[in-house]
């Protein structure tokens, strides 16, 4: 589902496809509910997706948490379940992982 979203992000994000511009579903417009893509530029997801590697060297475990968490759409209390520990340790992870990913997509001017 990450390579997708990132795959397609990257494609609107392409002169080619239009770049800056967004196009908009008819069908679609009436719509409240937002889906991921629609939640976060392309810009966001490239970087993202960009943060996310480095983590997953790093980090493995915090990395899948975060792709269950943000790109599956699962609860702490779900994703505690598939990875076996408390919803506790997930909680702890997560929030590590979330500061992890601001720090890095900053590029650590937050945190100076």
């Amino acid at each position: 589902m990450r390579r997708i979203l990132v795959d397609n992000a990257r494609r609107k994000k392409s002169l080619r496809a239009g770049g800056e511009h967004q196009k908009v579903d008819i069908d679609q417009a009436g719509l409240l509910a937002l889906t991921l893509s629609d939640e976060c530029s392309s810009e966001d997801l490239i970087a993202l997706d960009e943060a996310l590697e480095i983590l997953g060297k790093t980090d493995p475990r915090n990395a899948e948490l975060v792709k269950l968490r943000y790109f599956a759409g699962l609860s702490l209390e779900q994703v505690a379940k598939i990875e076996g520990v408390s919803r506790r340790t997930a909680t702890r992870w997560w929030t590590y992982a979330r500061a992890w990913l601001h720090r890095e997509i900053s590029g650590g001017r937050d945190f100076l």
